[in-house]
């Protein structure tokens, strides 16, 4: 996740002497190692999931409605919150309400998110997201959805919270005001993506691409920032412990591939690639991937008819380190009965975290 700066500071505090302390240097460091490592290669990157399947609308739009009845998630994740004292740097909820409509021939949902970038939340974002996907029963074994997704942004800037070069006193720190011209407080757009899906009983895998239309997100008057337009691919099978009693158990062996922002095409750091694995016994779910150059992931969970939970975290490799915190996630699913379908319907045996 990562943001550009336009002519923006971060505040470094100093003591009573104007000197910076070795703590607020540490801050400083772990701050411009992480936009090196992210920003750099994710110029208004979305924010990611560790749990792709846990957050099935926002990794693609064609995942609305497939296991039919009515589903209501929530996930949250707090990324590196060794920084700033906790505070966490990248912090995002979502909330999402998805169920199939035989009238409809596919699937419904709605999609809120809302992110908050940097220390004390500085950036913050706000989407909301309609989504429909159109089941197709190609054959006995095979089946396909198409997801279109509108979605509505706002993004936020606290200029309050910004300091610049000329409020510095070389004895007592950021004492002067600023001469800087504030920017737009806020800025708002609309945005459109859209998705495939095909599965089987035992196999699944989908494409999808989120900012189309690529709007304009930047701040400053005459000028235009574009949200780079996103491509996700992923795969996945179902392999049974018992054959004869699938349901008791399975591993799930997956792959995952996203690219953002085609200026970045010639960077290996803009693509991002997933390589894990998943499995369950009874209730209890567990898994662990790669994200190549970057972390290992590492899953546990529980699964009823009726509720999923699950805790994830990120071992980061990359040159932040591990003292940055990591990246802790959280997701809940509660789902609802329906009534008996009137027409064919086949769930997806994808994973669900």
């Amino acid at each position: 996740m990562g943001f550009k700066i336009e002519n923006i500071s971060y505040n470094c505090q100093l003591d009573k002497h104007g000197i910076m302390t070795l703590s607020h240097l540490r801050k400083v460091f772990f701050l411009l190692a992480g936009m090196v490592c992210v920003g750099e290669s994710a110029f208004a990157q979305d924010p990611i999931f560790s749990q792709f399947y846990a957050n099935p609308l926002y990794l693609n739009p064609a995942l609305a409605g497939v296991e039919r009845c009515p589903r209501v998630i929530l996930n949250y994740r707090n990324q590196w919150p060794g920084i700033d004292n906790g505070g966490g740097n990248y912090v995002t909820y979502s909330a999402s309400y998805d169920q199939h409509v035989d009238a409809l021939s596919g699937g419904l949902g709605l999609l809120l998110l809302h992110d908050r970038e940097g220390a004390n939340g500085i950036f913050k974002t706000t989407r909301a997201s309609l989504i429909y996907s159109y089941n197709l029963a190609v054959n006995r074994k095979l089946s396909m959805r198409f997801g279109l997704e509108a979605t509505y942004f706002n993004k936020a800037i606290d200029w309050s919270q910004l300091t610049f070069g000329d409020m510095i006193d070389e004895r007592y720190g950021f004492i002067y005001p600023t001469n800087e011209t504030p920017v737009n407080s806020s800025v708002q757009n609309v945005d459109f993506s859209g998705g495939w899906l095909a599965y089987t009983k035992f196999f699944y895998g989908g494409f999808a691409v989120h900012h189309l239309t690529e709007p304009n997100e930047t701040f400053l008057l005459g000028e235009e920032t574009k949200l780079p337009r996103k491509l996700t691919a992923h795969m996945g099978f179902v392999l049974p412990i018992n054959k004869r009693y699938p349901k008791e158990g399975a591993i799930s062996p997956n792959i995952l591939f996203q690219q953002q922002g085609q200026e970045f095409s010639g960077n290996p750091n803009a693509r991002q690639l997933y390589l894990g694995m998943y499995g369950y016994k009874g209730p209890i779910v567990g898994g662990i991937w790669y994200r190549a150059k970057d972390a290992f992931i590492v899953l546990v969970g529980i699964h009823t008819d009726y509720l999923r939970f699950g805790y994830s975290y990120d071992i980061t490799t990359s040159k932040l380190t591990n003292e940055s915190g990591g990246s802790h996630e959280i997701s809940l699913a509660l789902l609802f009965d329906c009534k008996p379908q009137r027409k064919r319907f086949r769930p997806i045996a994808c994973p669900k975290f």
